[in-house]
């Protein structure tokens, strides 16, 4: 009889503790988790944090609230992701710094590596994306969420770069990737690896000559404002990811890690859309600026900075870069 009513005791204390695993206690207010990235408050990647953050909140019926901070108030990319890695901060939207914990990523920064804007979706959104997400957790221990798209990466200075040799003795700042340090010097520039929260600073004050980034990003961080000209190379068709500590999902129940997946998903095709249809209204600001647009032809430059992709093939993974440039 006693045991019996012991067993039937027991069967009900694990389905009450179930219970509190699959719906957490949030008697002492929500759970507070930040974001942290690097671009200004006007950019794409920002208005898609914002858009995930409400979302989170939405699904977990207020149980999780995401700060998001921008404009490196966090700290710079790197910062950032060994943040996540010890889990001080939440989610991060890195992109190419991701090659210096997990190499492979590098092959992602070469330029003109992907054909167009459908090719890089192709690869971003197929089974190569789910390969490199699966593979930076198992060696970062950083859960990549999402893909997010950019808008091609261009390059600015204060005087026209139509041809190569016109990059001659520039000094350009480059993200630290060697990947882009090497295209870069390939085409004849003078690469400079920085923060790119230093960027502004030294562009006024003469440090460097040059830098390259999205419209989008580059506006939102008042390039404009020291630099006069950009050249629409397209060289690079990049993505950011959105990143989540894998310290801070293991730390959530099953009920959260789903709306926080789910919140990523629907953010991801608001920040997909929002980034290409704001890019015409970013030129034409830009234009009224004062900035100067130069049409370049892409083919020398294609030509030198696809002399370093065999290297960097066989450094970092000739099989990611053989499925890369296979995908249709």
């Amino acid at each position: 009889m006693w045991k019996r009513i012991t067993v039937v005791m027991v069967v009900a204390l694990l389905i009450v503790s179930a219970l509190f695993i699959t719906r957490p206690n949030t008697s002492d207010g929500p759970i507070k988790l930040r974001l942290g990235h690097i671009t200004g408050e006007s950019d794409p990647w920002h208005l898609g944090a914002l858009k995930f953050a409400e979302l989170v909140k939405e699904k977990t019926n207020g149980e999780i609230e995401v700060e998001v901070y921008a404009s490196s108030m966090l700290g710079n990319d790197r910062d950032l992701i060994e943040g996540m890695q010890i889990g001080s901060v939440d989610f991060a939207l890195p992109a190419g710094v991701l090659s210096n914990f997990y190499s492979p990523y590098a092959i992602l920064e070469l330029p003109y590596l992907f054909r167009d804007k459908q090719h890089l979706e192709n690869v971003l959104y197929g089974d190569v994306g789910d390969e490199l997400k699966q593979s930076l957790l198992d060696n970062a221990e950083v859960r990549g969420l999402e893909f997010w798209m950019r808008t091609p990466r261009e390059l600015t200075a204060n005087k026209k770069i139509e041809t190569p040799s016109d990059l001659r003795g520039l000094k350009i700042r480059v993200p630290e990737i060697p990947a882009s340090i090497a295209a870069w010097e390939a085409m004849g520039a003078t690469p400079t690896p920085m923060a790119f929260g230093e960027v502004y600073s030294s562009l006024q004050t003469g440090v460097i000559d040059a830098q390259e980034n999205p419209v989008a990003f580059t506006a939102s961080s008042k390039i404009q404002e020291v630099q006069k000209y950009m050249m629409m190379t397209d060289h690079v068709y990049g993505y950011v990811m959105l990143a989540m500590s894998e310290v801070t999902y293991q730390r959530l129940n099953e009920f959260q890690r789903q709306a926080v997946e789910e919140a990523a998903k629907e953010a991801t095709e608001y920040e997909n859309q929002l980034v290409f249809e704001q890019e015409e209204q970013i030129i034409n600001q830009l234009k009224e600026f004062g900035t100067e647009f130069v049409e370049v032809e892409k083919g020398p430059f294609e030509a030198a900075a696809k002399s370093v992709h065999e290297r960097f093939a066989n450094m970092y993974g000739r099989e990611l870069y053989d499925k890369i440039i296979n995908t249709p």
